[in-house]
């Protein structure tokens, strides 16, 4: 598991001067042309030559930091030893550093909020009553720093739609700086209900853009007992609905716990005959994080116990033509039915395997498990492959 934030060991001058998150893009090219240097941070990893000119300079213990300006050098711990060239990292004044962008990974996420009008009881990122659009100014800047050949970035949240036209404003301007990247938005879709806003969101016609959206059961109040918010299913679904109307591409996502495997069947059931135009489903497995950890009693399942389940649902689903995908499941907890459409999901910061893995001939097929997963508790029915 890798540290997407921590705090570094030794401060620059430059904190004391900062009261806002100060943004790099990283280089680890030392030949680096002298006009392009001032906009980028050196990250050293040896001890050869100081290379002049750069913005701000990061160094790993590696490397000596003797001869680095000490007014604008950060001394980073060995826990950063991932970072590279291109990556986006955000400073902040209390010494805290967070990785933003990693230009070698397919699984970049970027927070645009915690607050959220859902209070989801297997939520990995508990909603917080705060003001936090810094988190936004944030994106706006972080976008301009990354490689103009990403392939792919998601906006996540909380909810990201929260922010009404500024969210609008800030797909408008991923465009424009990342073109030819796919974007992935994360979102309850509530926002969407509002028929003007699904038509600013189209009008940004953006050519590969998607829109995760869970829907957790075909019984209205079991997905709003999920999300803890009445009301909740009738404004997804008209969210879904109108977002199809005006041609956008539609993810159906969905969790798969104790309140929510004994109806998947019905569920798929309900999204084929009712919205069999969304582009795609994701069944997902839980991840042991966030308020998953408080309300475990009420959502922990071995995955192995409704596998019969999954492989209805994805029947169902496949049959009338439904786009359909298996996320964050090991290989050996699902049935063989089930593989054509399984996909090794976990972004790779937070993927681990179990100690009965060791022997499986099979883990580069396996989507393994999420980091929390292995210190809380996982499935007892592991079962390599040999």
């Amino acid at each position: 598991m890798l540290m997407l934030s921590g705090r570094v060991v030794r401060k620059s001058d430059v904190l004391s001067d900062i009261k806002e998150p100060r943004l790099y893009s990283l280089s680890t090219n030392p030949y680096l042309p002298l006009p392009l240097r001032g906009k980028k941070a050196f990250l050293a990893r040896d001890s050869s030559s100081v290379p002049t000119g750069f913005g701000h300079y990061f160094v790993l213990p590696t490397a000596s930091s003797e001869g680095f300006p000490p007014d604008k050098t950060t001394g980073l711990g060995l826990e950063f030893d991932y970072f590279g060239d291109g990556d986006v990292v955000s400073l902040l004044p209390d010494g805290r550093i967070r990785s933003l962008f990693r230009a070698n990974s397919n699984h970049n996420s970027i927070l645009l909020t915690e607050q959220c009008n859902h209070y989801c009881l297997m939520c990995s990122q508990p909603p917080k009553r705060v003001d936090d659009s810094w988190l936004l100014t944030e994106a706006f800047e972080a976008i301009k720093m990354m490689p103009r050949e990403t392939k792919e970035i998601g906006f996540t949240g909380g909810e990201p739609t929260i922010y009404g036209d500024d969210f609008i404003k800030l797909l408008h301007h991923t465009k424009s700086w990342l073109p030819q990247t796919s974007l992935h938005v994360l979102s309850n879709g509530r926002a969407f209900a509002d028929e003007a806003f699904s038509k600013a969101y189209a009008q940004v016609e953006h050519p590969d853009l998607m829109v995760g959206i869970p829907i957790y059961s075909a019984d209205a109040s079991v997905h709003d007992y999920v999300v803890q918010s009445k009301g909740a299913f009738d404004e997804t679904v008209r969210g879904v609905l109108n977002l199809k109307r005006y041609g956008q591409r539609v993810e159906i996502r969905v969790v798969i716990h104790k309140q929510t495997c004994e109806g998947l069947s019905e569920l798929a059931n309900f999204i084929s005959r009712n919205l069999l135009f969304v582009d795609q489903v994701a069944l997902m497995g839980l991840e042991h994080i966030g308020f998953a950890r408080a309300n475990i009693d009420s959502l922990w399942v071995d995955p192995i116990e409704y596998k019969d389940q999954l492989s209805e649902a994805v029947k169902i689903l496949t049959s009338y033509g439904v786009r359909t995908a298996v996320y964050n499941h090991p290989l050996c907890l699902v049935n063989s039915d089930v593989l054509p459409v399984y996909v090794k999901s976990i972004s790779d910061w937070k993927n681990e395997f179990a100690k009965e893995c060791a022997p499986c001939v099979r883990k580069s097929e396996c989507g393994g498990f999420f980091s929390s997963g292995i210190r809380n508790g996982y499935s007892q029915s592991i079962t390599p492959f040999l």
